[in-house]
């Protein structure tokens, strides 16, 4: 259950500017949630081992996108149901095999890599032009604001689309979050040990 309210969260989040600071043309709001589907998927792979993980995934997988399509455009949906599988499914295999190293190998190793591969594939798909047709398809207008040319994270002289500066302050704030998550990891990771062994 935790899955899908983090994976729904975030792909509605993801629609709404971070403006905070000036920073609606850098970040979105759904950069502060999504990275606690890597600790979710991280906890379980730890207890259950990774056959239960990418239980978990399927069925956040599949719940999340009934929901997003109800809550965000197609094109959403389409884009977060895409670059969560991908993403976390590398995170189980990748937090599988690291698994035994050092405790907090495995769970930032694999967040990085699942939170690089899930940055490139949604961003790519939700906003890019090429792939605007996931929502005119379905009647819906494609969204200008995001492919609107603006200074490179809010401050260079360099212009891109927005969303290429919301994809890399999202990946910069994903990142950040997941080794803030490195400490609630470890404080559960010993209270799984305390009750039970790990798989």
């Amino acid at each position: 259950m935790a899955m899908i309210c983090i994976v729904v969260a975030s792909n509605y989040l993801v629609q709404f500017p971070f403006r905070s600071f000036g920073l609606q043309d850098l970040l979105t709001w759904g950069a502060f949630t999504y990275p606690l589907a890597f600790l979710v998927t991280d906890l379980t792979n730890r207890k259950f081992g990774p056959r239960t993980a990418r239980h978990i995934v399927l069925v956040g997988f599949f719940f999340a996108i009934l929901l997003s399509i109800w809550l965000a455009t197609p094109r959403i949906a389409i884009a977060s149901g895409s670059a969560f599988l991908v993403a976390q499914m590398m995170d189980v295999f990748v937090f599988n095999q690291l698994r035994h190293d050092a405790w907090w190998k495995a769970p930032l190793t694999s967040s990085f890599l699942g939170s690089t591969i899930d940055t490139v594939i949604f961003f790519s798909l939700s906003f890019a032009l090429q792939f605007a047709f996931l929502d005119t398809s379905f009647g819906m207008a494609s969204d200008a604001f995001a492919t609107d040319a603006a200074p490179l994270l809010g401050f260079a002289n360099i212009e891109a689309p927005r969303w290429v500066s919301w994809a890399m302050g999202d990946y910069l704030v994903k990142m950040s979050v997941s080794l803030a998550m490195l400490g609630p990891y470890k404080a559960l990771r010993g209270r799984q040990d305390a009750i039970a062994p790990s798989a």
